[in-house]
């Protein structure tokens, strides 16, 4: 999906409350992270995705802009 806002950004998250995504993290000089879990919650600023790893369930938290920076790409199953 294309977006061009935070609030249509905040929209498209909220209506995915519940599914499974696969986040991709870039964390700069050529390192990036890959996690799948389920978007748990959405707040006014960021939303939260709960991953399992190694067998214990994490939750990482991520903002609206990152998505818009193109810093975190979410990929819905």
């Amino acid at each position: 999906m294309t977006v061009q806002n935070l609030q249509e950004i905040k929209e498209w998250i909220g209506s995915l409350v519940g599914r499974e995504a696969i986040v991709e993290v870039n964390k700069g000089r050529k390192k990036t992270v890959v996690r799948k879990g389920v978007i748990e919650g959405i707040y006014p600023f960021f939303f939260i995705l709960r991953v399992d790893v190694d067998g214990t369930a994490q939750r990482m938290a991520f903002n609206y802009v990152d998505i818009l920076t193109k810093t975190v790409e979410l990929e819905i199953l």
